[in-house]
């Protein structure tokens, strides 16, 4: 629909008002000439009428002769499409060019000027006429001066100027109107580039739009500041409240654990595994809710580019070579210096410890990471030698709480707080069978192309900023 672009409706809007503009102009023009011309041919008729005049005279029986005739031998031919006549009660006298016609009437002229007007003539066809009645000296009564001449080349003049008019505007409407696109397009410059700085925006939570903007434009960048201020303050209060959560519960969760080991020590080993599985049940809805938690924060924090991948890596390896599930495995990591991974830092150190964790509580020998910037994405790969796993099962343990090692620890929610939190920094995971032959997962995060070099600016970009 039209109305669902801006750019399109104010298009139609200056199409349909310039349009408008140009037919009342085009009008206009054609009714000022058609009154140039009949003027023009009308001053001609005058001066012929009185160079008429100047030779008129009564002769004995009272008729009109015209003894100084115009020179154009128009008047001569019968039906040429010019005229004279001179007329009283008495009788009248007429050009040639009337043969045995004669030039209508009017009785109501007014004697101190020429009038003008149309009417139908002889041979059909449609005269311009201007008259005034003349007294000579010493004549009994006015003698009716008619001088008229054929409307149809006044017509076909007009006709032809209004051809051309139309013709002319039609291409002025179609040049207007591509100058309308560039000023729609010009005026709507700044909101591009507004749509554009809200995108590093939402890349970076810290960033604000710059304060350079049109006046007009000004407000709108102002409320989203404001708004980006008040997202990233609700923001660090969820982090500090899930943070406060995790710490107020953990004391209470161990008070009950000392209970569930003092009951079994008593003897009491059915209400001590009724505890155990209630305290279970509760670490599982703490983690499930501070993921949760962790993801939304990711997704509101965006896309903000954690800074050193590789030295990250190595940490979380550290950490994990001393567990002992990494005892005695070979790590490796090739990531390269140039990758950049749309995540928050915390969010990414969460992400590739509880992979890499896993990874190293499967491996028989060897866990790797490797990473690459590939057509517009950042990928990272954790691949392990141990036993893998099938299609359907790397489907599944991506669902929350489901588990193929049941005998170990854990309530099957590593991996897929992994995957809410992938799906928060807008990435995907995906699990397949490794190189090494063990399991691998990868994750890809779109990045956008780096901007182009910022070009001169011109003056179409100094009115845009004005």
């Amino acid at each position: 629909m039209i109305w669902d672009s801006l750019r399109l409706r104010l298009l139609a809007v200056a199409a349909v008002a310039i349009l408008a503009a140009l037919a009342l102009a085009g009008g206009g023009m054609n009714w000022f000439f058609e009154q140039h011309i009949e003027q023009r041919e009308a001053d001609a008729l005058i001066r012929d009428g009185r160079l008429i005049v100047g030779g008129l005279r009564i002769d004995p029986a009272g008729r009109p002769v015209a003894d100084v005739q115009p020179g154009d031998d128009r008047y001569g031919e019968a039906g040429s499409g010019l005229y004279w006549q001179l007329t009283t009660s008495k009788g009248s006298a007429l050009s040639a060019s009337l043969w045995d016609q004669s030039l209508p009437v009017a009785p109501d002229v007014d004697p101190g000027s020429w009038r003008i007007r149309h009417v139908s003539g002889p041979f059909g066809k449609s005269l311009l006429i201007v008259e005034r009645p003349i007294l000579p000296e010493r004549a009994p009564e006015p003698v009716l001066v008619q001088v008229a001449t054929d409307y149809a080349p006044l017509h076909a003049a007009r006709r032809e100027f209004h051809r051309d008019t139309v013709l002319s505007l039609s291409l002025l409407w179609l040049f207007l109107l591509i100058a309308a696109y560039a000023q729609v397009s010009l005026g709507l410059r700044p909101l591009a580039a507004v749509r554009r700085q809200i995108g590093a925006l939402r890349g970076n939570p810290a960033a604000r739009l710059p304060a350079v903007h049109p006046r007009e434009i000004t407000p709108l960048t102002e409320a989203i500041n404001a708004l980006a201020d008040a997202r990233e303050a609700d923001l660090g209060r969820a982090r500090k409240r899930a943070g406060d959560l995790a710490h107020s519960l953990k004391t209470p969760l161990a008070a009950l654990a000392a209970q569930s080991r003092r009951a079994r020590e008593a003897g009491a080993v059915e209400a001590a595994n009724g505890l155990d599985q209630a305290l279970a049940a509760m670490r599982a809805t703490l983690e499930t809710e501070l993921a949760r938690t962790r993801a939304a924060a990711a997704r509101e924090a965006g896309q903000s580019l954690a800074a050193d991948i590789e030295t990250l890596i190595e940490n979380i390896i550290a950490v994990i070579a001393r567990t002992e599930a990494g005892e005695g495995l070979v790590f490796e990591a090739h990531v390269p210096d140039d990758l950049r991974i749309p995540a928050a830092v915390e969010d990414l150190t969460e992400l590739l410890g509880a992979l890499i964790e896993n990874a190293a509580r499967h491996a028989r020998h060897r866990v790797r990471v490797r990473g690459e910037m590939e057509a517009g994405q950042s990928l990272l790969w954790i691949e392990d030698d141990g036993s893998g796993l099938g299609r359907e099962s790397s489907e599944a343990v991506l669902v929350r709480g489901i588990r193929l090692d049941e005998a170990g620890p854990g309530h099957g929610l590593g991996l897929a707080i992994v995957n809410d939190l992938m799906q928060a920094t807008g990435g995907t995971i995906t699990l397949g069978r490794a190189e090494l032959g063990g399991l691998e997962a990868r994750l890809a995060w779109p990045i956008e192309l780096p901007a182009t070099p910022p070009r001169r600016r011109g003056f179409l970009d100094w009115l845009t900023r004005r």
